[in-house]
């Protein structure tokens, strides 16, 4: 659980961020001009070194939802064992958000994998390749208009004999 004491400091120097908790974990929902300093200050000020995770969310036809994706970082704190969750929402018009490998250098294949299946673009990457899917594939399987049964994308790869790989 977040003590009452860090989520005091996190408001006080991050008015405009929203806080809830859910299941004892505390989320926070970041404006994403504001996201570097925000998980940068939860890394240095707050003890939360370790990036567990990072996602995306496709938030199309969700009710009650303003932008279109919403990236994920889950933290903790391993000295106490608290968890936070920072959310930045990313419009459909500019999907576009700040890396944050020189926070963590394990974010590099975690926002390759977001880029490669929802197109988030991530801003000063070191790699921003493809990471999943061929150089040629120019969709991103996993948003929400993606259809189940795909663009027929599969035809034109070359076909790869067991010799040859």
């Amino acid at each position: 659980m977040y003590s009452a004491e860090k989520l005091d400091a996190f408001r006080q120097r991050f008015p405009e961020a929203q806080a809830s908790e859910f299941r004892g974990e505390t989320r926070f929902v970041v404006p994403r001009e504001r996201m570097l300093n925000a998980l940068r200050f939860l890394r240095d000020e707050q003890g939360f070194a370790l990036l567990v995770d990072m996602t995306c969310v496709a938030y199309l036809n969700f009710h009650d939802a303003i932008d279109r994706f919403g990236l994920v970082y889950l933290m903790a704190n391993t000295a106490t064992n608290e968890r936070v969750n920072v959310r930045v929402f990313v419009s459909e018009s500019d999907p576009k958000a700040p890396t944050v490998v020189p926070l963590w250098e394990g974010a590099n294949w975690l926002e390759r994998e977001v880029w490669d299946m929802f197109g988030i673009v991530f801003e000063g990457h070191p790699d921003h390749r493809r990471i999943l899917m061929p150089d040629e594939f120019t969709a991103h399987p996993l948003r929400k208009d993606y259809p189940l049964r795909g663009r027929g994308e599969r035809h034109n790869f070359p076909v790869i004999e067991r010799s040859q790989a």
